[in-house]
């Protein structure tokens, strides 16, 4: 999922946060699957870029109590937004906090699965036969998308399937319910080293709830009924306010960026997304196999973005196992299989999907998922 103003661009009240805006610490399971589609996870605006803990600047740690918190939320959202004070307050007074979300964040991160475990998650035969299906009836949207923005059509797709089952499950969550509750009730471990982290992240989670309000006057959105994840992701993408507002296009030309019924707006908006904020490039190669040197170490790094070329990666015993255009450059990717490690290397176009969550294994599966809608021939798991 990034792109946005962090939480601490203002106070809102928890903490004193420097001006520099920064993107939060990444919400659990950061380096595991992603939840089941519907549920939060890093999707678009929840993702922090790789080195976001050493960058950030600062933050008071001193507790604020919530009275003088929420306060504080209301005087800020109105002066940034140019919302009545009393209608924030009226809003938030419907707002009801929810012990299930809470549980949610609370819950310890699952273990790391490997990726001959994580791959059937997300790609099975029904959810191929599903997004073939879903790829033939809106067809004719999908590729007006395609020719505009160069995301293929198999690629929105694949999203759309991993993130809500193809719109099934696009979460059962009021996101005013989902935001507020994180926004002022962030879960504590009591742990001290995760005291910084949990700050910052119910900072980002405040921030969104600020800009909650300004998309639901912006797209003239009901606040009250908006549903979506525990983490307050809505529509077919699965859009965090902030990603919302700054992502989101109007396909269809009828004046508003409807995410939650309008196919045209939901398929222009997520290869916006791929185009504005993971710089895909038309045309271009998402993976290929790879190969690795007898008695050479894999070369694993975190952050996916493709700066080393083929001579690099040449010379630390990598090949392509199937033509690359020249000039390229990669980032080498490795699998736990299940006959064991597998090697990839990941262009541009992997680094994009990986804007969308930051698990390598997350971009892995939407391309294969796409391939196989696409009906290639998936390589084994």
């Amino acid at each position: 999922m990034i792109r946005r103003t962090l939480a601490c661009m203002l106070t809102l009240g928890l903490v004193a946060c420097a001006t520099q805006p920064h993107s939060p610490s990444p919400p659990p399971q950061a380096s595991g699957a992603p939840n089941k589609p519907g549920v939060a996870h890093k999707g678009p605006a929840e993702a922090a870029p790789e080195g976001a803990a050493a960058t950030a600047p600062p933050v008071d740690l001193t507790p604020v109590p919530f009275e003088v918190a929420r306060a504080n939320f209301v005087r800020e959202t109105a002066a940034r937004y140019g919302i009545p004070a009393a209608q924030i307050e009226a809003t938030l007074a419907q707002a009801q906090v929810r012990a299930p979300i809470i549980a949610a964040m609370s819950r310890p991160a699952e273990r790391v699965k490997p990726w001959n475990e994580y791959r059937p998650m997300f790609i099975s035969q029904a959810r191929i036969d599903g997004g073939r299906k879903f790829l033939a009836q809106h067809r004719d949207e999908l590729m007006r998308v395609q020719e505009r923005t160069g995301v293929p059509a198999e690629v929105i797709v694949a999203i759309i399937g991993v993130e809500t089952s193809y719109g099934a499950n696009t979460g059962s969550y009021r996101v005013l319910d989902a935001l507020y509750t994180l926004a002022f009730n962030y879960p504590r471990s009591g742990d001290p080293a995760k005291l910084e982290r949990e700050v910052r992240r119910e900072l980002f989670f405040r921030d969104e709830l600020a800009r909650l309000f300004a998309l639901s006057r912006d797209e003239k959105l009901d606040i009250l009924s908006i549903k979506g994840s525990y983490a307050g992701a809505m529509g077919m993408g699965q859009f965090m306010p902030s990603s919302y507002l700054d992502f989101a296009v109007d396909g269809n030309g009828d004046g508003r960026r409807d995410l939650f019924t309008s196919y045209d707006d939901v398929f222009s908006s997520i290869a916006n997304y791929f185009v504005k904020k993971g710089g895909w490039v038309r045309g271009g190669p998402v993976a290929v196999p790879a190969t690795l040197a007898p008695g050479r170490a894999p070369f694993d790094p975190t952050d996916w973005t493709p700066t080393w070329t083929l001579s690099d990666l040449a010379q630390r015993g990598y090949q392509p196992a199937a033509p690359v255009p020249s000039g390229l450059t990669a980032t080498p990717i490795t699998l736990e299989g299940s006959t064991g490690k597998q090697y990839w290397l990941g262009f541009q176009n992997y680094y994009a999907i990986t804007r969308y969550n930051l698990s390598k294994m997350y971009a892995m599966a939407v391309y294969q998922l796409s391939q196989a809608i696409a009906g290639q021939e998936l390589p084994p798991a």
